[in-house]
């Protein structure tokens, strides 16, 4: 099949195929008299892999890596369970900081609420929250406001 018909049967765009080649997660294919590619039902396969593997927020990197552990078949299941516990660990940090942007929105949210109810009938003021925002960027030097050490931009 051509790289039209590979597109179509994994919902990728030829491009995002062509990708995957350039960064050798796909191997070369085989061409026509006409320098077509040509795709077996193998590479579906290891389209389908790849497609699950980023969904799941690998890394290019470590996708590869797990294609390499993938062809080896023996012996790799401690290598794999070392790369799921670090993937693991990496997602819980991000759930954390995100879990940190959370409170921090919610607190903004209660004072945009506060001051829009304390305004009721009177002449517009200023936004606590970018009032806030601008004060610490002049303390800091900085733009953004900090959550734990890092700028919310930063997230």
């Amino acid at each position: 099949m051509q790289i039209g018909e590979l597109a179509r049967r994994t919902a990728l765009t030829v491009d995002a195929i062509r990708f995957y080649e350039k960064k050798r997660l796909l191997p070369k294919p085989a061409r026509t008299q006409g320098h077509f590619r040509l795709y077996t039902i193998a590479d579906i396969e290891r389209v389908g892999f790849l497609r699950q593997m980023h969904g799941l927020g690998f890394s290019l990197r470590e996708i590869r890596g797990l294609n390499d552990l993938r062809s080896e078949k023996i012996g790799v299941c401690e290598s794999v369970r070392n790369l799921l516990k670090a993937k693991l660990v990496e997602v819980r940090r991000k759930h954390r900081e995100l879990e940190t942007l959370e409170s921090q929105l919610m607190l903004d949210l209660r004072k945009c609420n506060r001051e829009l109810k304390k305004r009721k009938g009177h002449s517009a003021c200023t936004c606590p929250v970018l009032q806030e925002v601008h004060t610490n960027a002049n303390l800091s030097g900085r733009t953004g406001r900090s959550v734990k050490g890092r700028l919310i931009s930063e997230l």
